[in-house]
């Protein structure tokens, strides 16, 4: 499917079943994207790495330090908005259509009001997630944050710490998998058909139930490249984070059949 062609208001999304080991075959198409286009590709990366660096050291110069965790964790519910222009590198790719920076930077959807709608719905978990973040540390914590070289020490070998981050990962990994449901195949569908939110966000929970497998592995996958990527102080971001946004173009043409 190609922005060029036209969709019928009656456009249903049909999800296929998948092989459980699916998802490495899509890291290893993304693979092979990022390093057709690795001008494009890294760009996009390193421009994300240096915002995140900027950001984290906004947050150490405002005293705020203590919002990084949280906020850290919170990239994975912005992340599948924030990788729309990989999306788009990827399906010209595959399509053969020539491809310049400024293509993926600003990228003509086929749903714009819609895909924005959806952008709002992942900004409000993200915000969700960081008020109910900053509550837990006032419950645990009761006190200043301890200083960053005592993370580690406080967190994990105090009571008050440990049940920050058993009760903190329970919550945050529910309000994950919620987001992981509804915006795995939901946002590059917005960008190539003309169809509205609440269909894409259906679909995307249908494919995760049809394929709940695989979808374990490949959500524990975006989490271990992300999660490699922030703790390489936002280094390895460069090569995770555009690996992750190809890999999700193939991801969404394998579930989809009439993607």
């Amino acid at each position: 499917m190609t922005t060029d062609q036209v969709d019928t208001p009656l456009y249903k999304p049909i999800i296929r079943n998948v092989a459980p080991e699916q998802p490495w075959t899509w890291l290893s198409a993304g693979w092979r994207d990022m390093w057709r286009a690795p001008q494009i590709s890294l760009t996009y990366g390193i421009a994300f790495s240096v915002i995140s660096a900027a950001l984290t050291a906004g947050l150490f110069f405002a005293g705020l330090a203590y919002l990084l965790l949280p906020l850290s964790a919170g990239f994975l519910l912005l992340g599948p908005m924030l990788a729309v222009g990989l999306y788009e590198a990827s399906r010209r790719l595959e399509t053969g259509q020539p491809m310049t920076l400024g293509d993926v930077m600003f990228v003509k959807t086929r749903s714009p009001t819609q895909l924005a709608f959806l952008g709002v719905l992942l900004m409000l978990f993200m915000l969700a997630w960081v008020r109910i973040a900053t509550l837990l540390f006032a419950l645990f914590m009761q006190s200043s944050f301890p200083p960053v070289d005592q993370w580690v020490s406080v967190l994990l070998f105090t009571p008050n710490g440990l049940g920050l981050l058993i009760v903190g990962g329970i919550i945050g990994g529910v309000l994950a998998v919620i987001v992981f449901s509804l915006a795995a195949i939901s946002v590059p569908m917005l960008m190539v058909h003309d169809v509205d939110t609440i269909t894409a966000m259906v679909a995307s929970v249908n494919a995760v139930r049809q394929n709940l497998w695989p979808m374990l592995l490949w959500g524990w996958l975006i989490a271990l490249l992300t999660a490699v990527g922030i703790a390489t102080l936002f280094v390895g971001l460069a090569i995770t984070f555009p690996l992750v946004g190809h890999a999700t173009w193939h991801a969404y043409r394998s579930l989809v059949e009439n993607a």
